[in-house]
């Protein structure tokens, strides 16, 4: 504890937690009052901390809606709490990472998404054709407390620290005014749920590792690789009755999200593992450019009323984001045939805003559009999505015009 509450750290956690800013929990305290908070309550706190009786306050429950459907719900600790949540996370992640296993990517310092997509693509090269997907179900809600605090008290011997993390997970929920108690669950949205699911999974990936199973691990997603569809079923089966019966988790039982299956078919971390001859492909995955196609349909609505100025702007900052997560991509059709949908979009949207008749026939014309093409076009009793194909539409809004306009290639 008294290194948790060292003045540099917790000037570090200070810092931290001013840049992540975030919503007020359920005192309405926001990040920028934390400052002076601090200056008034500090000695109380300090001296409540080192004492073991610091009370966390209940964390306050959001609903967001997840990206496949239904919604997630979401904590949001007391900015006081998410200080000392960030103080703790700080000494024990720098601790604890060192010695985690190789096999797990997940809210770890220095790894990423992309280092694991790697990792996974070198086993189906080596040969591992088949991929056992181990999707737990509601993990962050579902996590035992007393499994899990026996797992962390084999790492810390601070009572105080040992307490105050069992407060944490005890705290409780307030949402429309109710206070509930949690006796299982890690709150999502508090600091110190992704450093104790990795404390909790650390034990399923050292499982693996002692059959000798190659898999990688991010978060709560595992994947692990095998030979044969039949060693695949077998793993499966053996590894959800242990996830079961020593951590207490359960496996998804929907085909849809836990499943023996090619790589290929299945999605790990919104990319796809296609083997080939003497090598594998990352692609985007079928349901990660299906939802890629829905947002991009929500940005460049035909119906709101902006200017395609302002709807390129938008997709500017969605874009960005997403080419570089998908840069790991090598099938370049996925992207080419996705900028041509998108461009579609957009001489469609431009094609609603003209107005009917002679406005439409003029901004054809002066785009450099023949008279006969562009009579023939206005003419057309096809809606503007059919429209927006070539020749005429490609003409006057070449793809030249959008990029100039800054929408970023992908």
């Amino acid at each position: 504890m008294e290194v948790i509450l060292n003045q540099e750290n917790l000037k570090q956690a200070l810092k931290r937690v001013k840049a992540n800013k975030g919503a007020p929990g359920v005192d309405g305290i926001s990040v920028s009052e934390l400052p002076d908070h601090l200056k008034r309550q500090w000695p109380e706190l300090r001296s409540n901390l080192l004492a073991g009786r610091y009370k966390p306050q209940p964390v306050r429950r959001v609903d967001i809606p997840k990206p496949g459907g239904g919604t997630r719900q979401l904590g949001i600790p007391t900015v006081m709490d998410r200080f000392i949540q960030q103080a703790v996370m700080q000494v024990l992640q720098s601790q604890w990472d060192p010695t985690f296993s190789e096999s797990s990517y997940g809210f770890r310092v220095g790894r990423s998404a992309h280092q694991a997509v790697k990792r996974a693509k070198r086993y189906v090269e080596e040969g591992q054709h088949w991929v056992v997907d181990i999707d737990l179900e509601k993990f962050f809600d579902r996590v035992n407390h007393d499994v899990l605090m026996r797992r962390v008290a084999k790492r810390i011997t601070d009572k105080r620290v040992l307490k105050l993390m069992r407060a944490f997970l005890n705290a409780g929920i307030m949402q429309a005014g109710l206070v509930s108690l949690q006796m299982e669950g890690t709150p999502q949205g508090g600091l110190l749920s992704p450093l104790l699911s990795n404390v909790l999974l650390d034990e399923l990936d050292r499982e693996l590792e002692k059959r000798g199973l190659k898999h990688v691990r991010y978060a709560d997603d595992s994947n692990i690789y095998v030979r044969s569809k039949r060693a695949g079923k077998r793993v499966k089966e053996s590894i959800t009755h242990w996830l079961e019966n020593r951590l207490k988790l359960k496996v998804k039982v929907n085909e849809r999200k836990s499943a023996v299956s090619p790589p290929g078919e299945r999605k790990f971390l919104g990319y796809s593992i296609s083997p080939g001859k003497g090598r594998a492909w990352i692609l985007i995955a079928p349901e990660s450019i299906r939802r890629a196609k829905s947002r991009r349909r929500e940005i460049t609505g035909r119906s709101k009323g902006r200017s395609l100025e302002q709807v390129i702007g938008k997709l500017r900052v969605y874009l960005t984001g997403w080419r570089n997560y998908y840069s790991l991509n090598e099938l370049p059709s996925l992207t080419r045939n996705l900028l041509g949908w998108i461009r579609r979009r957009l001489r469609s949207l431009l094609w609603k805003q003209w107005k009917k008749g002679r406005t439409r026939y003029s901004e054809l014309r002066v785009r450099g559009v023949s008279k006969d093409l562009a009579a023939q076009t206005v003419g057309s009793s096809h809606k503007q999505w059919r429209i927006s194909l070539p020749p005429a539409l490609c003409i006057a809004l070449p793809n030249r015009l959008f990029r100039e306009m800054g929408r970023p290639d992908i």
